[in-house]
């Protein structure tokens, strides 16, 4: 059976206290079948993070409902990872230990949590550095590194909060490609947060665009270029036509102001 629906419905939190309180999300809705890739793009500051701390269950809705698999999600769990920003790798295990970190916590034999971390690293193209440590490698390789720890898991819904933001152009086009080609082949569910109207396009299924905070989902914009995707697609007339519109959803233009002229 597949894993990793998601259903939210009406949700509503508010950071902070008394005068400094604020809404940050409020009667945003959203689903997502199985295996869906989906981004979420909007200003900054319009909920884009909090939405994934409520999937990931780091935050509590004042209202409404986040629901995984017909399961409210109530806290954190391995079956949601996230990836953030910057890596979360402990700089005193090596490669293979940190990716392995998750199954050792669940009690799994060495040598099979030994075996599993190295077909991650494989899929993510680093067994070759499994006995290094993380400040030995660039910041592309560690945030494989950080993906790979998280699929240890075998998640059913991968969060990722803007995962390649920090990264060079060149490395972060390797590290969309990556992405994809590793999503094909374990085709967990994907909610990547990203400001970049061309990431969002070139690597999901449906984009989600949030309005100005309180955030809420004000369209939704389904993508039909085939995949495998190449770099090339960013250049097609299709794929500028959609990011033209992501822009005036993104950017509005105020209208032009009516002009009287006395007679």
């Amino acid at each position: 059976m597949s894993h990793g629906a998601i259903d939210i419905s009406g949700l509503h939190i508010r950071l902070g206290e008394g005068k400094a309180a604020l809404d940050a999300v409020h009667g945003l809705s959203l689903a997502a079948s199985p295996g869906e890739f989906l981004c979420v793009l909007g200003p900054s500051g319009c909920g884009k993070s909090t939405l994934l701390g409520a999937l990931a269950g780091h935050l509590q809705p004042c209202a409404g409902k986040v629901l995984v698999d017909g399961q409210q999600v109530r806290g954190p769990h391995p079956e949601r990872g996230l990836v953030f920003q910057q890596h979360t790798l402990f700089p005193w295990k090596s490669v293979l230990e940190n990716v392995a970190f998750g199954l050792k916590v669940r009690g799994v034999p060495r040598s099979e949590r030994r075996e599993r971390a190295l077909e991650l690293l494989q899929l993510v193209g680093l067994e070759q550095h499994a006995a290094s440590y993380p400040a030995q490698l660039s910041g592309g390789m560690q945030q494989r590194v950080e993906i790979a720890r998280v699929l240890i898991n075998d998640p059913r819904v991968l969060l990722m909060d803007e995962p390649f933001a920090a990264l060079d152009a060149q490395t972060r086009l390797k590290m969309q490609q990556l992405l994809l080609d590793v999503w094909a082949r374990i085709r967990t569910t994907v909610v990547f947060i990203t400001h970049d109207i061309d990431e969002a396009l070139f690597l999901a299924d449906r984009i989600l665009v949030m309005s100005e905070r309180p955030g809420r989902i004000i369209e939704e914009i389904q993508l039909e270029f085939p995949r495998p995707r190449r770099a090339e697609l960013v250049t097609t007339l299709d794929f500028v036509r959609l990011k033209r519109r992501c822009l005036e959803l993104l950017h509005p233009q105020p209208a032009a102001p009516v002009l009287r002229y006395a007679t």
